[in-house]
């Protein structure tokens, strides 16, 4: 694991109330990668938004996540999986951020998509907030997990919340293969600085944090090669769209995040960073 001393967890928070808009307007409601498969029908000139709901359909099939099921989004965004999983699944779905913006944005978008009885969101720190044991039938988390401090302690509580036989579904930026080297160290600790993430860990990481909880793997995958469009696109998109000058009028992390889409995207491509999927079960 890599880690980067200098993130707090009120500036992640400042960054999301401050950016919820940028996200949306270059990324649209799911604020997460696209998993584009050309054994599925997906190539890199598809459409963000089909490999966005392809990447939360996959994780969803591979959680036996049905029908009435209750679902925990940990680190919800702007609700987009969750509306999602309620709205074609027929879920019970509980959303959590840290962002006041992005609880209010969510909560909004819920009742405009008509499923606001199957979905409550809640502002509050994932780290902190606390459910009852055998609440849920499922723990999903797309790209939260990288802004959580201790790591560790979050799947060994996030685990109790499970029933038996439920399961937990990570999708996490990870330290990948090459982040060992002095080069990939530094590549990997770029992207925590600057997308504020306290840590990345590695493949290993995630195996050992999640069954030392009390869960049985039942799938991982390097995803790293199919979600890399995601950041192409954003690089392109920000560099058309001049976001970068309307960003100067803003705070110094919303430029620093703006600044090195590439920088991700070059950690991609030399597997300093991989992008990983965990699907475990509570025995």
């Amino acid at each position: 694991m890599i880690s980067v001393p200098d993130v707090r967890s009120r500036d992640i928070r400042f960054h999301y109330d401050l950016t919820t808009a940028f996200y949306r307007l270059l990324w649209g409601q799911h604020i997460h990668h696209g998993l584009w498969e050309p054994d599925h029908g997906l190539v890199t000139g598809d459409s963000p938004l089909a490999a966005q709901i392809h990447l939360v359909n996959t994780l969803a099939r591979k959680a036996s996540i049905g029908t009435g099921q209750r679902v925990l989004d940990v680190g919800c965004g702007m609700g987009g999986s969750s509306i999602h999983l309620a709205r074609e699944l027929g879920c019970d779905v509980t959303g959590v951020t840290l962002s006041p913006v992005q609880k209010t944005w969510a909560t909004t978008s819920a009742a405009f998509s008509g499923v606001r009885r199957r979905t409550r969101f809640h502002c509050a720190d994932a780290e902190k907030v606390e459910f009852a044991a055998g609440e849920f039938d499922a723990v999903w988390s797309i790209e939260c997990t990288e802004h959580l401090f201790d790591k560790p302690a979050f799947f060994r509580k996030a685990a109790t919340w499970l029933k038996p036989g439920g399961h937990m579904a990570i999708c996490a930026w990870l330290a990948g293969e090459k982040s060992d080297t002095p080069e990939g160290a530094e590549q990997v600790r770029k992207v925590c600085e600057n997308f504020l993430c306290p840590s990345l860990g590695s493949e290993a990481d995630y195996i050992a944090w999640m069954t030392a909880g009390g869960l049985e793997m039942v799938e991982v995958i390097d995803w790293t090669d199919q979600v890399l469009a995601t950041w192409e696109i954003c690089e392109r998109r920000v560099r058309r769209s001049g976001m970068r000058w309307l960003a100067k009028l803003l705070d110094r992390n919303t430029r620093n995040f703006l600044d090195h889409f590439e920088t991700i995207l070059n950690a991609y491509r030399t597997r300093a960073m991989g992008y990983g999927c965990f699907v475990a079960r509570k025995k």
